[in-house]
């Protein structure tokens, strides 16, 4: 059933890979990921429509759960952890749900892709909803652990993205948008963590930055909702403050603290010379748009 999906064809330009010095073997690598990039291009349009799907999920008060096996679950994973301190999000508002669980991260577990029951049990402990959005993940496109979980989400009405590296992929079928990413075989054949994984990256990036800025949490090119966890945020935030409004690094420290250490309460309190109670009122009258609460 594989020897006919093209991640798992051999690629022509690497057949004598291990006869190839280290600079020929980096060169065509090279070359390969630019074709991924490419083949993202193409897929724009099926991009969106994934994109559109989270921000009404986000707007009901639903989740963006990404679910994949192997490197794609932790590719998932990767994307899911980084939205609270990017963007401020509750750690359950994106997340990722691994075949084989936690200890998947790490090392494989052997059959946990092919366990469909699995992944509907997963879903539950999770607590799925018809507000939710899931999002599978699978380069070859046919992993039963996703399959399944797809085809729940969809019986109790959730939305459904997915995202492969093949055509005509299976998991297309149980899903709203699906994004297939035409990547071919791999430089190593088979090692869809190459450039498949390249591609699925490069779309987590856009579905997740993009679906953030449609909920407000990003004001310019400013990432406003960033939660100062450390010393380095928090020069940060105060840094943002200071470009978007003009202050001074005195002032943006006094506005910092002045706002509880939200960036985007302190930006519309410079900029509109009003107190915190007012500043929140407008952030929240605007849904949380900076632009729009500074009208």
């Amino acid at each position: 059933m594989f020897e006919h999906l093209a991640t798992e064809q051999r690629n022509e330009k690497t057949k004598h890979l291990d006869g190839m010095t280290t600079r020929e073997i980096l060169h065509v690598m090279n070359e390969e990921d630019q074709a991924a990039v490419v083949a993202v291009s193409k897929q724009l349009d099926c991009i969106e429509k994934i994109v559109h799907l989270v921000i009404a999920a986000f707007r009901r008060g639903g989740r963006l759960i990404y679910v994949g096996a192997g490197t794609s679950g932790r590719l998932g994973l990767l994307d899911a952890v980084e939205c609270p301190p990017t963007f401020g999000t509750e750690p359950s508002m994106v997340q990722a749900i691994l075949a084989g669980g936690i200890k998947a991260v790490s090392r494989a577990v052997e059959g946990a892709e092919d366990d469909e029951e699995a992944a509907v049990r997963d879903l539950q402990a999770a607590g799925l909803t018809k507000n939710d959005i899931v999002i599978g993940i699978a380069a070859s496109g046919r992993t039963p652990y996703v399959v399944s979980a797809l085809r729940y989400a969809k019986q109790i009405g959730a939305s459904t993205g997915s995202i492969a590296c093949n055509k005509g992929a299976v998991i297309s079928q149980y899903a709203d948008a699906a994004v297939e990413i035409e990547t071919g075989p791999e430089v190593l054949t088979g090692s869809t963590r190459l450039k498949a994984g390249t591609a699925q990256k490069m779309v987590l990036n856009m579905i997740s930055t993009a679906s953030m800025v449609g909920i407000g949490k990003v004001y310019g090119n400013w990432m406003v909702d960033v939660q100062a966890t450390n010393e380095k945020l928090k020069e940060r935030a105060k840094r943002i403050m200071m470009e978007t409004t003009g202050v001074s690094a005195e002032e943006a420290s006094r506005y910092y603290e002045q706002a509880n250490g939200e960036v985007k309460t302190a930006i519309v309190m410079i900029l509109r010379q009003c107190g915190y109670e007012e500043a929140k009122e407008r952030l929240q009258q605007a849904e949380g748009f900076v632009r729009k609460a500074l009208e």
